[in-house]
């Protein structure tokens, strides 16, 4: 099949501002990224992550490059724009990968963030 450069985008929610807390909710969110669109860690070219205001114990970027052997990926840590009623500690990332053009892509919304888009949980 045809490969060619698409755009996965996710969502999670960790328990609280924690180390541990988050990266629980990254790995989980990397797992189900990985687990739902079959990806080998050589296609994933980068991850941006964004985290609301009220996460700030660690960064998901140094959590996901330490997991899964995405040592390669290119990472980036920003802040989500702020919104009053915003979902609590929420960690969204959108991916870039390499993906077969005749498969659909399945974007992971976990935990409290399923609310965000209900349509692709």
């Amino acid at each position: 099949p045809h490969i060619k450069l698409s755009v996965i985008r996710g969502a999670t929610t960790s328990k609280a501002n924690t180390k541990e807390d988050i990266t629980t909710a990254v790995h989980e969110l990397i797992e189900e990224l990985i687990l739902r669109n079959n990806l080998e860690s050589n296609n994933i070219l980068s991850i941006i992550f964004t985290v609301t205001k009220d996460l700030n114990a660690c960064f998901p970027a140094s959590v996901a490059r330490k997991y899964h052997s995405l040592d390669q990926v290119a990472f980036l840590d920003c802040q989500q724009m702020f919104m009053p009623d915003d979902i609590k500690f929420c960690i969204r990332l959108m991916a870039q990968v390499n993906f077969p053009s005749n498969r659909k892509l399945n974007h992971p919304y976990l935990r409290g963030a399923s609310n965000l888009r209900p349509d692709r949980c």
